[in-house]
């Protein structure tokens, strides 16, 4: 994996797929395709003046909220691909951050769009953009991976949603922020399906909103529900803690 680079306003990382972010059949899981995000878009705004080191001296700091990741298709192990991030500015509560990954040919092979927020780290509180001028950069790029935000994702009304066990936050689930890394999340999402789905299908398109921060010890009551959407599988899996939704993953394969 190379150094993060700077490209005008946009970054990149050139990345050779490594074994353990794949699947049985040798492709990049989910899961470790948000890693590569997450860490290049950290890279990304420390460049910029407003990373996570610029954030903490202020007790503040970037949490996500909404993602939407759109897989053509996917690289496999030993691909050599170019990841390239990009920030776009604030929208209402939201400050937007772009990706998109390509292959050695230039081949598009991830495009993705997510929101983001910025908490106080001392109450968990959000922080409103007006009391972040000084100190964020919102000179964005124009160009969209995908053009429209991110969306609000909930279980469909009037279907029952089953149960799918539980799951209690624990070391490995825990970031530098000290709440459940928003990876984490998609590896629960997946878990809950059968092992034939996720390893016999692709995702095509993944949409996850993060409505509620988890830390060691919570425990996180899970549901699933499989539906259908223009003739394909559509699977929703949704994290609750009494009783509220603390996130919600939509997977269409």
């Amino acid at each position: 994996m190379s150094e993060v680079r700077r490209e005008g306003y946009k970054f990149c990382q050139d990345i050779c797929v490594p074994c353990y972010h794949t699947d049985a059949s040798c492709y990049l899981k989910p899961a470790a395709f948000m890693d590569m995000a997450q860490e290049i878009a950290y890279w990304a705004a420390q460049a910029l003046g407003f990373g996570y080191d610029d954030l903490h001296v202020h007790h503040t700091a970037w949490v996500l909220s909404r993602m939407h990741f759109h897989f053509a298709d996917l690289p496999r192990w030993r691909d050599d691909v170019r990841l390239y991030t990009w920030h776009k500015g604030a929208d209402g509560l939201f400050y937007l951050r772009d990706f998109y990954l390509q292959g050695a040919d230039g081949k598009c092979l991830v495009t993705g769009t997510s929101s983001w927020v910025v908490i106080d780290e001392r109450t968990r509180r959000l922080v409103r953009p007006e009391e972040l001028q000084d100190l964020l950069n919102l000179e964005g790029g124009v160009d969209d991976a995908i053009a429209e935000r991110a969306p609000k994702v909930a279980m469909p009304r009037g279907v029952e949603a089953e149960p799918a066990g539980e799951h209690k936050v624990v070391y490995s689930d825990v970031d530098i922020i000290g709440h459940t890394n928003n990876a984490r999340y998609m590896v629960w999402a997946m878990d809950c399906l059968d092992y034939e789905t996720v390893s016999g299908r692709r995702v095509k398109d993944l949409f996850i909103n993060f409505n509620k921060e988890t830390t060691p010890g919570t425990v996180v009551r899970l549901f699933r529900l499989q539906t259908e959407e223009d003739g394909a599988p559509v699977f929703y899996v949704e994290g609750r803690v009494d009783g509220k939704s603390a996130f919600c993953v939509k997977m269409v394969f």
